[in-house]
């Protein structure tokens, strides 16, 4: 069984910066990619960013220059600097290995006017 546990959420005022990282556990295979999605009130899930286990990242345009993702063996962080109010969302985790896809259970970002 693997389980993938976030931290780092949390209330920031607007240019303020937080860091989510992402610890994975259990049974772990190799991990193909791994990044992070989020989900406002009345909004579906978005992706935000994903890194792939060459390292190779990808963004959305909405966070581009401010997010940087990045990853330590099976732990995904994220670096979330200059935020935005509408960046204020639940962010989920999740990884994949040998095809089947593996979330956290959100971390709540708040970021204020």
């Amino acid at each position: 069984q693997v389980q993938l546990v976030e931290f780092g959420g949390g209330l920031v005022q607007a240019g303020g910066s937080l860091r989510l990282s992402c610890a994975a556990s259990g049974i772990i295979f190799s991990i193909s990619g791994m990044g992070w999605y989020r989900q406002a009130p009345g909004k579906q899930r978005d992706l935000v960013a994903t890194i792939t286990s060459y390292g190779s990242t990808n963004y959305a345009d909405s966070v581009k220059g401010r997010f940087t993702i990045s990853r330590d063996g099976n732990t995904v962080y994220l670096q979330m600097n200059s935020l935005k109010p509408e960046d204020t969302a639940v962010y989920y985790c999740y990884h994949i290995q040998r095809g089947d896809t593996y979330w956290g259970q959100g971390t709540q970002v708040t970021v204020s006017s």
